[in-house]
């Protein structure tokens, strides 16, 4: 647990006297085996806010990829964790601002001002509002975001008459990060109700279970499942849905060193599928590739629609593996040398026979444990491989392959 900073913090953080002070914390190491020595000098020179100079310079650190400027922001470690990354904050502004141009748009969560901050600069909008109910937060975020209107006010309060509204209820109970609805603060159904008949866009857990939304709360809008370097972020709700679309998965990638976008575009680049694409995958026997479909696609039950639009196949209807002749291009895969009925034994076997000392384990559909696994087949071996091991219909199969690449 970080340090909780008050609102004598941020202004004292705000001011010139804190910017210097700021200023010097930086050029300490603050690392564990300096940190209390650090403390110490920091306390000579500028008690009683030490705690919040380490408190803000670590926490800046942390942010350097996560959040754009870090150096110039007030934030804290658990304000940190729970903002969104810039990535999936601005492609959210850019969309926010393809369908609502010129709209005002109203965080009602705002906190620190990270999604704040990415419709401020989206251009595209109109007014940028944000409110929280948490008073230093707001502080911060007053820092953060220059050019926004923020105020205090509950969420589930309107307090404006905005054209399109976000909020991302916390996500944590007791400290621990929950899944639940019922869990957020605030609650995540009370969000949808009191905006009902406004366009809302809200963030929630990736695992959220939608399927239980529709059925039994009778939410009727759109379900975007988005990633971040193949990890799933969050699933964002819309009220205002795209017509004819009720699932989108949106994959967000950092662009690789030499693959940058010419005139000064965004470092990362995007594609989406939705549930209006084209879902007749077929299944079949494997072919060249094995591929493992981005998180969001498989989050948002779109693996069969992804195959579709990529020339793929499923290798069993219930496994998200897709195999093909060709991988998409910007997507991983494992080019396959041979498949196998699973058995550890001849898995171990065959490894040694082909002078493999390094293995990239995968599994779906099978209870095995890859780390496990891999300390129990002892290779010592000179080559690098992998190993595809999953279900088809009732057999268990394994597909030993080449070590995985990525088409560029």
């Amino acid at each position: 647990m970080g340090y909780d900073l008050s609102i004598d913090d941020v202004a004292y953080l705000r001011s010139d006297a804190g910017r210097e002070a700021l200023a010097f914390a930086d050029s300490l190491a603050l690392q564990p085996d300096t940190m209390l020595g650090d403390i110490e000098k920091l306390a000579n020179r500028y008690s009683p806010h030490q705690a919040a100079l380490v408190e803000t310079v670590t926490s800046r650190r942390k942010a350097v990829g996560k959040l754009r400027d870090p150096e110039r922001l007030l934030l804290s470690a658990d304000a940190l964790q729970q903002a969104t990354a810039y990535p999936v904050a601005e492609h959210r502004a850019a969309e926010l601002a393809a369908r609502y141009p010129g709209a005002t748009v109203h965080d009602v969560t705002c906190s620190i001002g990270a999604d704040l901050a990415a419709l401020a600069r989206s251009g595209g909008l109109g007014d940028v509002i944000g409110s929280d109910l948490d008073d230093v937060r707001l502080a911060m975020a007053q820092h953060n975001v220059p050019g926004a209107t923020v105020y205090r006010a509950d969420a589930l309060m309107p307090s404006s008459d905005a054209d399109v509204f976000i909020a991302d209820p916390a996500r944590r109970s007791g400290g621990r990060r929950t899944f639940r609805m019922e869990d957020t603060a605030p609650p995540l159904l009370d969000v949808l109700d009191v905006y009902a008949g406004r366009p809302l866009v809200m963030k929630s857990a990736p695992g959220l279970d939608y399927t239980l939304l529709r059925e039994r709360h009778g939410f009727t809008g759109e379900v975007q499942v988005v990633s971040l370097d193949g990890g799933v972020r969050e699933a964002c709700l819309w009220t205002d849905p795209t017509p004819g679309v009720q699932r989108r998965a949106t994959v967000i990638r950092w662009r690789r060193r030499g693959d940058e976008a010419e005139g000064g575009a965004r470092p990362f680049s995007t594609f989406e599928i939705t549930d209006a694409a084209d879902d007749s995958a077929g299944v079949g026997d494997v072919g060249t590739w094995i591929m493992d479909p981005d998180g969001a696609v498989v989050r948002a039950g779109l693996v069969r629609h992804y195959a579709k639009a990529h020339g793929l196949w499923q290798l069993d209807p219930q496994i998200a593996y897709l195999s093909g002749e060709n991988l998409p291009a910007g997507e991983r895969g494992w080019r396959v040398l041979e498949q196998l009925a699973y058995a550890e034994k001849q898995l171990k076997r065959r490894l040694a026979e082909l002078d493999c000392g390094a293995v990239e384990i995968l599994v779906r559909g099978i209870d095995v444990d890859p780390d496990a696994l891999r300390k129990r087949l002892k290779l010592k071996g000179s080559q690098s491989m992998a190993v595809v091991i999953t279900r088809i219909g009732r057999r268990g199969v394994m597909f030993v392959c080449e070590a995985g690449v990525r088409r560029t």
